[in-house]
């Protein structure tokens, strides 16, 4: 890791007790894991991960919960977080000393153009930060950068999308708004297209801006959940739209979990 996230590390520590890895998720500092899967409330049982997988429950918190899911010989820490991007900054630091050899952030995205159908599965080739969490990044927090571009290491989102053609399935390279507010993004709908990315969500941006810091490999698997440009909604999707939406989430996704954790 960056030296600076060994300082962020340590005034954590000087604050808070140590081992915080364990007491928030129950994962240990000992086992070398293949990934750290961070979901916004997804757990692998909610993508049936425990049809095929060992899955153990480590924790489950109010807000939180840790998992272990183990196939094959794998072992994938997964943690369950609230939305937003500052949930994915303090639960990634607080994972910050596990042993993990990569990270998968997996999580629902809209779309904003009609080219994206339910249950395509995207991957950022850019992320607009639309909130205030990732300064808190920077050396101060004055130094905010109104909706900064983050832009993930795009030869290993390359690789990632390699591995999913080579198991069968598309990831579509996409631009990525965050917004700091879901009931509110649609207030400033307008505003928001006029900075012309083709999918809206909440964290991404923050993700690889702490897969930087951890200087570990990481990529964002989104899938897409409803379409303001077509009408498909989030809350009250049609019997196809749920289908093709069920498809994304709890076939295609697990199974590039998977893939991605295999790949050495």
């Amino acid at each position: 890791m960056k030296e600076k996230m060994k300082r962020i590390i340590d005034s954590f520590h000087y604050y808070n007790s140590s081992d915080m890895a364990f007491q928030t998720f129950g994962l240990s500092k000992e086992i070398e894991y293949d990934a750290l899967v961070v979901a916004p409330s997804y757990t692998p049982y909610k993508l049936k991960m425990d049809k095929y997988c060992r899955v153990t429950t480590l924790r489950e918190g109010t807000y939180t919960a840790g998992y272990l899911v183990e196939k094959d010989g794998m072992k994938i820490a997964w943690i369950k977080i609230g939305s937003s991007d500052a949930n994915c900054i303090d639960h990634i630091a607080v994972c910050a000393e596990l042993n993990f050899k990569k990270m998968v952030f997996i999580g629902a995205v809209g779309a904003l153009k009609d080219s994206f159908n339910l249950g395509d599965i995207c991957t950022p080739e850019y992320s607009i930060s639309g909130g205030y969490a990732n300064t808190y990044l920077k050396e101060s927090i004055k130094d905010y950068v109104p909706f900064e571009k983050v832009t993930p290491d795009m030869e290993y989102v390359h690789h990632v999308i390699s591995i999913g053609k080579e198991n069968g399935h598309v990831i579509r390279k996409a631009s990525v708004f965050c917004t700091a507010s879901i009931a509110l993004e649609y207030y400033h709908l307008d505003e928001i297209k006029e900075f012309h990315t083709d999918l809206i969500e909440m964290e991404t941006s923050s993700f690889y801006l702490m897969a930087d810091l951890l200087e570990v490999p990481g990529i964002a698997l989104l899938v897409v959940s409803d379409n303001s440009a077509t009408g498909a909604a989030l809350v009250g999707r049609t019997e196809e739209e749920q289908k093709r939406y069920e498809e994304g989430r709890s076939n295609v996704l697990p199974d590039l979990i998977l893939a991605v954790a295999r790949d050495n």
